[in-house]
């Protein structure tokens, strides 16, 4: 399928608001990234959504819609002006620069018409991302409703829709902090380490026109021992005696799905059985993925009944192994695709000063991971935040590793606690065990918020399993909203098998998953050691460094330990760090986190700005990181 061709089509399809865009401008005053002039109101990230499943009549639904914040138990509102979809509505870029809260609601309108040639089809509305509680309706009638912040969700709208003027209202509520839902950094009273609240549709919200029967997922696992490649799909209406082929195409580094192989290299096909089909294909020589040589391989799923072709979409997917190894030191290691490699990364946090939780282009979006990867890391730790699937799609075309965070339920901290009601106040105040196994205790969560909390983590999973970049999962930061550890452990490993599991970052530690992980500021240091498990340095750094020009605040902006005034104090420190931490990974410490991959907010840690402006010498930059990787560990 030539992706570029429906990506026209969509484009032609594309509901502009151009006659509104004069209505637009960005809010406030703050720093900006030098993609935000790049912004167009009539068609903000028209990228297609989904690189993974990749389908060509679709409509993109970005742009501006109308809105309004009520009082929470309003049930209908008025219009107060634009705001730009898909940025929250706290941020800049949204136009709007509001906060909400729990007290209130955020509603949004706009009309549609359906893309040609719809008659017979189905009508999927999917939205990459609403936080948190998204109730929608179409021509005046609930068409769904779904709590989380981070996961993808999808409606069948087909029996609310005609051809044309129909009218889609999204009713969104957000407690932010003062509740036990997932939001990650978001606070309601921003300082320190936390940040601006992000409430509503923060990704791309779209249309896709598919047929009665059609492909609604798939899931590929490798056997690099065996060279095969296991594919579980998973269809709406499949009809006895329908017929699921796979194939495998010629993919290569840097694989583009805008640019599929028509090469096929492997094959199976199988019957579909209750929604459902696995199918086992042959790969002979194949080529394995990892930071070095990223290679993709295209991937199309069909559905055939009676020998004709009713659905199919194209995507991709690699071959690659994680796994832990031991080496002749008897400490713990992770090997990818069989070969000990120490994992080194920032700190990601994904926050944009004039997006918040979102990139102002698909431009940006990548910058971070190319910049990351040249600057000689093989690793990104993605903090307490869930990215689009483009994010992970570009992960996995450069080459880095992930370790992907769940977004905390809870904190401890001075200050932001006491900003909320007190019950949630009274079951936050746990105890951290940060340098000992014996100390550390649970956060006192209701059963409703346990049960949300692997409702949401199971949905971000499944989102993600499919991207071959992440390896390891990490349920739990720092005793944040940590609760049952050796379940939700337990819970994450039969989701998926596949990948290691950190169960707590610098967290409590509860002898359990693969990993075991300290934080250490500002310089490195391993405050304990678990010789059973992996043992790993999840957060050290944090070396600040305020450029003038580029401070989202002029006034208490900070860094962990001393904060440096140029770039060669900066650079010296970091190499001091980085010898310091060479002599902990020749005694088993298996992979480290650099705290970070850009400034957020007050905090000047970032070896970039908070509007992307590197701070480092990147030449000297990546020599020191690149020795740390390259240790001959024996």
């Amino acid at each position: 399928m030539n992706f570029k061709m429906f990506a026209a089509g969509a484009a032609a399809l594309l509901l502009t608001c151009s006659a509104y865009a004069e209505e637009w401008k960005a809010a406030g005053d703050a720093i900006k990234t030098k993609w935000a002039e790049k912004v167009d109101p009539s068609a903000p990230l028209p990228e297609y959504p989904r690189p993974q499943m990749v389908r060509s009549q679709w409509v993109n639904l970005n742009g501006l819609w109308d809105y309004a914040i009520t009082p929470a138990e309003a049930e209908a509102f008025s219009a107060e002006g634009k705001i730009l979809v898909p940025f929250a509505v706290e941020s800049s870029l949204s136009g709007v620069g509001r906060k909400v809260g729990k007290d209130q609601a955020l509603w949004y309108e706009r009309s549609f018409d359906l893309p040609k040639k719809s008659k017979g089809m189905k009508t999927l509305l999917h939205f990459g991302a609403v936080d948190w509680k998204a109730s929608i309706y179409v021509n005046g009638k609930l068409a769904g409703e779904h709590t989380g912040g981070y996961a993808p969700f999808t409606l069948d709208i087909s029996g609310l829709v005609k051809a044309k003027g129909n009218t889609l209202k999204v009713r969104v509520w957000d407690a932010t902090d003062n509740s036990w839902q997932p939001r990650g950094k978001q606070v309601n009273a921003p300082q320190g380490i936390w940040y601006t609240p992000v409430t509503g549709i923060w990704q791309t919200v779209w249309l896709e026109n598919v047929p009665q029967t059609y492909i609604d997922s798939y899931y590929a696992v490798s056997n690099i021992k065996d060279g095969r490649m296991g594919v579980e799909v998973a269809a709406e209406n499949l009809q006895q005696g329908d017929v699921v082929r796979v194939e495998l195409l010629e993919g290569g580094i840097g694989y583009n799905p805008e640019k599929p192989g028509d090469k096929v290299l492997g094959s199976a096909e199988a019957c579909g059985v209750n929604g459902k089909a696995k199918l086992d294909i042959c790969v002979k020589e194949p080529e394995l993925w990892s930071p070095d040589s990223p290679y993709l391989y295209g991937i199309r799923i069909c559905v055939s009944r009676n020998g004709k072709v009713i659905d199919s979409v194209d995507g991709y997917t690699a071959m690659r192994e994680i796994a832990v190894c031991q080496n002749k030191k008897y400490s713990k290691r992770m090997a990818l695709n069989g070969k000990q490699l120490f994992h080194f990364g920032p700190l990601d946090q994904g926050w944009w000063p004039d997006g918040l939780y979102t990139a102002p282009t698909d431009e940006a979006l990548r910058y971070d991971i190319v910049k990351t990867k040249e600057w000689g890391f093989n690793m990104i730790r993605k903090h307490i935040k869930v990215e689009p699937a483009r994010w992970y799609y570009y992960t996995d075309a450069e080459g880095i590793m992930v370790w992907q965070d769940m977004p905390c339920i809870g904190d401890y901290s001075k200050g932001v606690l006491e900003t909320r009601d007190p019950e949630i106040q009274r079951g936050q105040k746990n105890e951290w065990s940060r340098d000992s196994f014996m100390r550390g205790t649970d956060c006192d969560v209701p059963q409703e918020w346990k049960d949300n909390y692997y409702k949401e983590w199971s949905e971000i999973i499944d989102a993600l399993k499919g991207f071959q970049s992440i390896v390891v999962w990490v349920p739990f930061n720092e005793g944040w909203g940590q609760f049952d550890t050796r379940k939700v452990v337990d819970f994450t490993r039969e989701k998926d098998p596949t990948r290691l599991i950190n169960p707590a970052s610098g967290g409590n530690f509860a002898f359990c998953g693969d990993i075991q992980d300290c934080h250490h500021y500002p310089q490195p240091a391993m405050n304990a050691v678990e010789g059973k498990f992996v043992n790993v340095l999840g957060e050290y750094g944090g070396i600040g460094y305020p450029v003038e020009g580029h401070l989202w605040l002029q006034d208490r902006n900070w860094g962990y330990g001393e904060v440096m005034h140029n770039q060669k104090d900066l650079m010296d420190r970091y190499e001091e760090f980085a010898e310091l931490l060479k002599h902990f990974v020749y005694c088993g410490t298996a992979a480290a986190v650099y705290t970070q991959t850009t400034d957020v907010e007050i905090e000047v840690n970032g070896i970039m700005t908070y509007d992307r402006i590197v701070k480092v010498d990147e030449p000297r930059f990546r020599e020191i990181n690149r020795s740390v990787i390259e240790l001959e560990v024996k």
